[in-house]
């Protein structure tokens, strides 16, 4: 029996571990990135991902697992941009942006454990690279909405597709063991 929830935290905790000492070492650089930006770097990721599913030949060794690492902590700090705004110069302590990073991702896997019940863990019978095409799917909509100024007729905002693609991140750690 699979413990998604327990699967879930030790992915976080990695992942926070991870913000947190870049922290230390860059402060809150990040906190001058427009949401564009954000998103794009994640584009990067996802993309990245991508080519290395499809590509036998790798020319920098790091693979797919700091990638998928990057698109949540990457997602997470634009979620934070939603939340506070764009700043001219870095203006969170370590502390407040490590409280804010626990805030969001607690949401967000609320989001994850409803969507699980309702869907009965469907994402255990994806593979990696179905959940790299729906991240990418999520950045593209992103992407359109972001164009369209934040407006939506009928669709879920920005927020909503940060979040999916936190979960999706997630989950394809945990397909690939991390």
């Amino acid at each position: 029996m699979h413990n998604t929830s327990e699967q879930y935290d030790s992915i976080i905790n990695k992942c926070q571990s991870l913000y947190n000492n870049k922290l230390k070492d860059y402060g809150c650089a990040w906190r001058i990135l427009r949401l564009p930006s954000l998103t794009d770097q994640i584009f990067i990721k996802a993309q990245r991902i991508r080519q290395l599913q499809e590509n036998d030949v790798r020319k920098i060794d790091e693979g797919e697992v700091s990638e998928f690492i990057g698109i949540i902590n990457y997602s997470l700090m634009a979620l934070i941009q939603l939340e506070k705004g764009v700043a001219s110069q870095p203006d969170l302590s370590i502390e407040e942006a490590s409280e804010l990073y626990t805030k969001h991702i607690s949401i967000t896997k609320q989001l994850m454990e409803d969507k699980n019940h309702d869907y009965g863990e469907a994402w255990r019978e994806m593979r990696v690279s179905s959940l790299t095409d729906l991240i990418l799917q999520k950045l593209l909509r992103v992407k359109q909405i972001e164009d369209n100024k934040g407006k939506t007729l009928v669709s879920e905002g920005i927020d909503a597709n940060y979040q999916d693609m936190i979960n999706y991140a997630v989950f394809a750690l945990i397909h690939l063991n991390y």
